[in-house]
């Protein structure tokens, strides 16, 4: 999580990243005004917390005594940006009083923990409405507040697997590759979680009562296969990997390695783009056609070939200004210096720090990176005077909560 080094080569020659201009420089987005909680996790949850907070709300981060749960230095760890922090023990006596004094000033409360914990800390959803009625509560999990694994652990490929979605990536033969935590946490776990919290905040402004969210990373990433069940009901798409045209099985849809060891992105799919495709690369006027997929392996490696014959670089020059559907594949480090990626500020710096800039954009209420990654508990005075919560500074509250349960 650090800017790209000044000597790094081979990515594309352009400027470092620089926010997209904004039109309503005083505005903070959508969001301006909404209250949000967020009980102090790791992955999915403060993802969630983040995209809230670029979107405008002011966003308190529950730290615990002890130090971050992911181990990296809090001043790196963007998804904790556009958020206060303050500092809460929930196993001390009255912790719980804390948080509960929050969640009745707050419009939306987020927790990641296993199906069961919040309700032993004594912050469960039944006490957080008996204080606040209008409250949205979202819960964030991999496998769901119900159900036979809810109260197992996992991981990000643990709650793919079993989606079908982990199997559909990847080559015949070899192991499905796992695509990093994106797919599961953040694809299937945090959009789902704020996407649920928006419409429910939606009801809780339209009726006055709020509710829970159950946002599992199982349910979020088997919708993101809606359109491939459908295929697969129509008879369009075979139940095994590197068979169809979006899985890496057709030679015109997939990745290709350059004379560098670097790699090119093709997905000429439509006949039209094919044609500009065969036409840029140079492929020899008898090579197999694309609508013949028995001769599919000899198409494939005709194209590996041409590719092999220049670098990334200059196979990048050759299809920039085409509609070949053809792209350079970068690294993280690379990625904010692509032209046209810098061109619209898709990555920004912000006190040193290169990340990806908030999105979607808005063209009434813009967004921005207002603060870095919050620390621990650095915020408790400001958010204690701005919450109109005096006691958050001083020691945990006498009194206990009725609803919190003995530890198990």
């Amino acid at each position: 999580m650090s800017p790209p080094a000044s000597g790094d080569t081979g990515g594309p020659s352009v400027s470092p990243a620089t926010p997209a201009p904004q039109t309503s420089p005083g505005a903070h987005g959508p969001l301006t005004g909404v209250r949000v909680v967020e009980l102090a996790g790791i992955g999915p949850g403060p993802f969630a917390g983040m995209l809230l907070g670029d979107l405008g709300a002011d966003v308190v981060r529950v730290d615990r005594p002890g130090g971050p749960g992911l181990a990296i230095d809090p001043a790196h760890d963007v998804t904790n940006r556009n958020k206060r922090s303050v500092l809460v023990d929930l196993k001390a006596p009255g912790g719980a009083a804390h948080v509960l004094d929050l969640a009745a000033r707050a419009d939306v409360l987020i927790e990641g923990w296993r199906p069961g914990v919040a309700e032993r800390l004594g912050v469960g959803p039944e006490p957080c409405h008996a204080r606040n009625p209008r409250l949205v509560y979202g819960r964030m999990t991999g496998w769901g507040q119900q159900g036979p694994l809810a109260p197992r652990a996992g991981h990000d490929v643990t709650y793919l697997a079993p989606t079908g979605a982990l199997g559909t990536i990847g080559a015949p033969g070899t192991p499905p590759p796992f695509p990093a935590n994106l797919l599961g946490d953040f694809a299937g776990g945090s959009l789902y979680l704020v996407v649920g919290i928006l419409a429910a905040l939606h009801h809780a402004r339209a009726t006055g009562t709020g509710q829970v969210v159950d946002a599992a990373i199982v349910d979020g990433t088997a919708h993101l296969t809606a359109m491939l069940h459908g295929m697969l009901s129509a008879g369009a798409w075979q139940d095994r990997r590197g068979a169809n045209f979006l899985d890496g099985g057709c030679p015109f849809y997939g990745t290709y390695e350059t004379a560098d060891g670097r790699h090119m992105a093709v997905g000429a799919l439509e006949p039209r783009f094919y044609a500009e495709f065969t036409d840029l690369l140079g492929l020899p006027a008898d090579a197999p056609g694309r609508d013949d997929p028995a001769r599919w392996d000899a198409l494939r490696e005709a194209i590996a070939a041409r590719f092999r014959t220049r670098t990334r670089e200059e196979w990048t020059a050759v299809f920039q200004e085409s509609d070949a559907c053809v792209a350079p594949v970068l690294s993280l480090g690379e990625a904010p210096r692509h032209p046209h990626l810098a061109a619209r500020g898709t990555f920004t710096d912000h006190e040193g720090l290169t990340q990806p800039a908030p999105a979607p954009r808005f063209a009434a209420t813009p967004t921005a990176v207002r603060t870095g990654p919050a620390r621990p508990g650095a915020d408790t005075a400001a958010v204690a005077r701005d919450w109109g919560l005096p006691g958050l500074t001083g020691p945990a509250p006498a009194r206990e909560n009725p609803h919190r349960k003995a530890r198990q």
